[in-house]
């Protein structure tokens, strides 16, 4: 089928604040729970793992985007290196990661909202999800340069809370060193028996960068503005998300952040509450700007996403229906719409926990297949506008990385995975067949031109050999009867 044309208008600052913004959001604002439950602060560590990993990725994408900037991602590159069926396969995965990630985000806008409102009930919450889904359904379709420009206001706007904590966390941490130093204390009481599993949750909240990569032909010289967005981006992340878990750990004690709904509120809470007026100001302040960020991540999200699922419908792999654009906006409206609201029923009845590492497991999938994809394409591509130091150690790396990551999976989580896949080849049998029995047709007949053709010079061979037996078959008979006679 014909490729609709999109338009080019993100530029550097709009996709480093698509690197930022599909990264912090929901996560950062509920993965410390996370890590404070399974392993007390020594989940510091994990944070900081968890970060030279996503750097190390991040870097892969970057090699790979400037090797073959292309609508699609990591799709597009394992389908360069390994055919139709392994994209479709990294693609699917890819997509139902960000689609799960897509479930996530109106849960945890949901959980900090009742930070202010704790008496909504199971039909309220659901209102309020399905009120969220329709904002960014609705600025996705007007257009990519409304999404990009929302998104870079959201993106500001949600720092602002991030930098407010950081300040006053480390302004009481000076102030009160020994209680400061009590909240760290003991700094392994689980020992690391749950350190992959934390690995795995508090990895989700460095994810996203790969979002960058996906609406290549809507960006503005991809090939040197992904490279340098991605890498800028994780910067920037890294340092927000080292100093926020420090100051959070420095604050609030262990065994409350485990049991916080939203962390980083109660945080704030506690270091200013001994005055009630600034720590109902502080508390608005930063729940309010974690809404903001869940609102951000998600609308990032779902930018990437439906561009995902319209360069697969585009290749044929994916129901046609994605890759239809909207005759004003130039937006893939249905697919924006279908992955929104089926992403807003997984939210009602999803798991938080469960939702986070289901995606990072699908993650991983297309994380370790892209860093793999370097091997082949550095030879096929070696004059990249973007290229890595190093040789092969860093996609080495990345390969490895993403590999733990999936072994750290549950086994409920990677038979899920592994249905959720079987899925995928369904579809895939479903749809690509159409055009392989074409090109199977155009080939057959081909084939029988050439028979046909043979077929017809051999009639005329035979014809012309019988000719010659018949002519010689009347001299033999001729001479026979001369010498008889």
């Amino acid at each position: 089928m014909s490729k609709p044309e999109l338009k080019s208008e993100l530029t550097l600052f709009d996709v480093t604040n698509l690197v930022v913004g599909a990264i912090i959001g929901a996560d950062i604002y509920v993965a410390s729970s996370f890590g404070a439950g399974y392993l007390g602060p020594a989940s510091l560590l994990v944070w900081v793992l968890a970060g030279v990993i996503a750097i190390v990725i991040a870097l892969c994408f970057a090699q790979c985007a400037a090797f073959l900037p292309k609508v699609g991602g990591p799709y597009a590159y394992v389908k360069e290196v390994w055919g139709s069926f392994a994209g479709f396969l990294v693609g699917w995965s890819l997509w139902l990661a960000e689609w799960i990630a897509l479930a996530v985000f109106p849960v945890a806008f949901t959980r900090y909202l009742m930070f202010f409102l704790p008496y909504l009930g199971w039909i309220q919450q659901s209102a309020v999800k399905g009120l969220f889904v329709a904002f960014l359904i609705l600025t996705n379709i007007v257009g990519v340069k409304a999404a990009g420009r929302t998104n870079d206001v959201l993106t500001l706007i949600k720092l602002t809370p991030l930098f407010l904590f950081s300040g006053i966390g480390l302004f009481y941490i000076i102030s009160n060193p020994t209680a400061a130093d009590s909240n760290f204390s003991p700094f392994f009481p689980f020992g690391f028996q749950d350190f992959g599993k934390t690995l795995v949750l508090i990895f989700w909240a460095y994810a996203g960068f790969e979002i960058s990569t996906i609406p290549a032909d809507e960006i503005k010289d991809p090939g040197s503005t992904i490279p340098k967005a991605i890498v800028v981006g994780i910067s920037i992340v890294t340092v927000f998300y080292l100093t926020t878990n420090i100051v959070l750990f420095g604050v609030r004690p262990w065994p409350l952040l485990a049991s916080d709904t939203a962390p980083l509120a109660s945080a704030t809470t506690t270091v200013l509450g001994i005055n009630p007026t600034l720590a109902l100001v502080g508390g608005l302040i930063v729940g309010g700007g974690a809404l903001i960020s869940v609102a951000g991540s998600d609308e990032s999200g779902m930018l990437g996403t439906s561009r995902l699922g319209y360069a697969l419908a585009v290749d044929g792999l994916f129901p046609h229906v994605f890759a239809k654009v909207h005759p004003r906006f130039k937006t893939p409206y249905l697919g924006i719409t279908i992955q929104a609201v089926t992403a807003l029923v997984a939210s009602v009845y999803g798991e938080l926990s469960m939702l986070v590492s289901t995606s990072v497991l699908f993650l991983a999938i297309a994380y370790v297949a892209t860093s793999a994809s370097i091997f082949k394409l550095r030879k096929e591509f070696p004059s990249p506008r973007f290229h890595l130091g190093g040789g092969l150690l860093i996609p080495g790396l990345g390969a490895v990385f993403s590999l733990y990551l999936i072994s750290q999976c549950t086994f409920e989580q990677i038979l899920l995975g592994a249905a959720l896949l079987m899925v995928g080849v369904l579809i895939y049998i479903v749809f690509t067949p159409k055009r392989e029995l074409t090109d199977l047709k155009n080939a057959m007949l081909s084939r029988d031109s050439i028979i046909e053709h043979a077929f017809r010079q051999e009639q005329k061979f035979l014809a012309h050999a019988l000719r010659h037996v018949k002519r010689g078959y009347r001299k033999a008979v001729g001479r026979k009867q001369m010498w008889s006679e």
